[in-house]
C-alpha cells in the first residue's frame, strides 16, 4: 500500500508525520528537530538553503532569506496585507505578472508557491530518509480561514514539490481529529489556533460514529506570532531611535537582528517577569562610532505592546459562536492548537453556559487575577487542572 505522509505547513515551522502501526509519528528531521523552520535561502554561490540552515545564516544574509510565505500565499500585489509585508521584512517582494506578489532572491524572482514548495520538498526529503522509500502523496493542513485562492496555492506548491495533495484539511479540524479519533465520545469543542502567523477558532461535535462536524469558524489569515514580534521590534526601534537618532528599519541586517531577539524575548517573558534585549555593535554612527541595543523588556510592557493584536481574537471567538443557531450546547473542551497561545499571558477568553437560558456567552477576561483562577465555572487555556484545557499540539 502506497504510503501517505501528513505536513503541517506552518507560518514559521513545518512538520512531517506518518501512521505507523495505526499510530502517528512525528517524524524527526536529519537534526534531530521533530520541527523544521519554514526559511529559505539563496546563498551568494546560489546554493539553496531550507530549514535550520537557513535560519542559522539569516543575519549575515537577511535580504536573501525567506520566512513566512505562507502569510502571503494566495495574495495580490495590492493587497493591504501584502504593503504591511513589504514594510517589514528584510527580503524583497516584488510585483508579479499577473497582479500576485513575488520574492526576489539574488538575481531571480520566485513565486510564493515556489516558496512553500521548497519547504514541503524538505518534508518529502525528510519523511522518505524514515521510510526508506519514495512518497508521492500528501495531507496538509491549512488554516480554517484561507480562502479557495489560498487553498488552490498550497496545492500548486505540493505540485511543484513533487507531492500529490490528495486532501487540504483546516488546522483546527485536524487538531480535533488528533483529539477526537477513535475515542468514541459525543462533545462539543472550541479549538483556539493563535500560530505565527495565522488566527483560527473553530466550534466542532465530536460524535461517537466517528463524524466530526464543524458548527462555525472564524479567524484572521494575518494574524499571530509574528504580529507580536513585529510589536516588540518597533518598541525597540522607537526606543533607539529616540536616543540616537537613527531608525533601525533601514538597515536590513540590523532589522533581522532585531526580529531573531524580539523572539527570542517573547518567549523568554512565557517564563519569566522581566528579560534583557542586547544587542551590540547594531550599527554605526555617522562618526563611525559602534552602537548598541539594551533595553529591558518586562512581561506588562509586553502584554501591553500585544493587547491591541490580541484583541482581534476575542471578537472573532464571539462571531465563531454567533454564526451557530441559539440552542443549548456546552463546549466541555477547548484546545489550544499552537504555541503562540502562550504568549498572550494575561488576557484570554473563556465560556460560561447557562442551563435555564440554554445559551452561551463568551467573554474575555484577566487571567492575572487569583480570584479568576480560583473561580469553577472560568478557567483560562492552559490552566489547571487540564481536564478542561488540552494542549494539542504544543509548538
Amino acid at each position: 500500500m502506497e504510503r501517505v505522509i501528513g505536513i503541517d505547513l506552518g507560518t514559521f515551522n513545518s512538520c512531517v508525520a506518518v501512521v505507523e502501526n495505526g499510530t502517528p509519528v512525528v517524524i524527526a528531521n536529519r537534526g534531530g528537530y521533530k520541527v523544521t523552520p519554514s526559511m529559505v535561502a539563496v546563498t551568494e554561490g546560489g546554493k539553496r538553503l531550507v530549514g535550520h540552515i537557513a535560519k542559522r545564516q539569516a543575519v549575515t544574509n537577511a535580504e536573501n532569506t525567506v520566512f513566512a510565505a505562507k502569510r502571503l500565499i494566495g495574495r495580490k500585489w495590492d493587497t493591504p496585507q501584502v504593503k504591511n509585508a513589504i514594510q517589514t521584512c528584510p527580503f524583497h517582494i516584488v510585483a508579479g505578472p499577473h497582479g500576485d506578489c513575488r520574492i526576489k532572491m539574488r538575481d531571480k524572482v520566485y513565486s510564493i508557491p515556489e516558496i512553500s514548495a521548497m519547504v514541503l520538498q524538505e518534508m518529502k526529503m525528510v519523511a522518505e530518509d524514515y521510510l526508506g522509500e519514495e512518497v508521492n502523496k500528501a495531507v496538509v493542513t491549512v488554516p480554517a480561514y484561507f480562502n479557495d485562492n489560498q487553498r488552490q496555492a498550497t496545492k500548486d506548491a505540493g505540485a511543484i514539490s513533487g507531492l500529490d495533495v490528495i486532501r487540504i484539511i483546516n488546522e483546527p479540524t485536524s487538531a480535533a481529529l488528533a483529539y477526537g479519533f477513535g475515542k468514541n465520545i459525543d462533545r462539543t469543542v472550541a479549538v483556539f489556533d493563535l500560530g505565527g502567523g495565522t488566527f483560527d477558532i473553530s466550534i466542532l461535535e465530536i460524535a461517537s460514529s466517528g463524524v466530526f462536524k464543524v458548527l462555525s469558524t472564524a479567524g484572521d489569515t494575518f494574524l499571530g506570532g509574528e504580529d507580536f514580534d513585529q510589536r516588540v521590534i518597533d518598541w525597540l526601534v522607537e526606543g533607539f531611535e529616540h536616543e540616537h537618532g537613527i531608525d533601525l528599519r533601514q538597515d536590513r541586517m540590523a532589522l533581522q537582528r532585531l526580529k531573531d531577539a524580539a523572539e527570542k524575548a517573547k518567549c523568554e517573558l512565557s517564563a519569566v517577569t522581566e528579560t534583557e534585549v542586547n544587542l551590540p555593535f547594531i550599527i554605526s554612527s555617522a562618526r563611525n562610532e559602534a552602537l548598541h541595543l539594551q533595553r529591558l523588556l518586562t512581561r506588562a510592557t509586553l502584554e501591553e505592546l500585544t493587547s491591541r493584536s490580541g484583541s482581534p481574537s476575542f471578537s472573532n471567538a464571539t462571531r465563531a459562536r454567533a454564526s451557530i443557531p441559539m440552542r443549548w450546547w456546552a463546549l466541555a473542551r477547548q484546545f489550544r492548537a499552537r504555541r503562540s497561545s502562550t504568549i498572550l499571558p494575561r488576557w484570554t477568553w473563556s465560556c460560561s453556559m447557562s442551563r435555564r437560558t440554554r445559551s452561551v456567552s463568551w467573554s474575555s477576561v484577566d487571567t492575572s487575577r487569583s480570584s479568576f483562577l480560583r473561580t469553577p465555572q472560568f478557567r483560562p487555556l492552559g490552566a489547571s487542572p487540564l481536564p478542561r484545557c488540552v494542549t494539542t499540539r504544543p509548538r
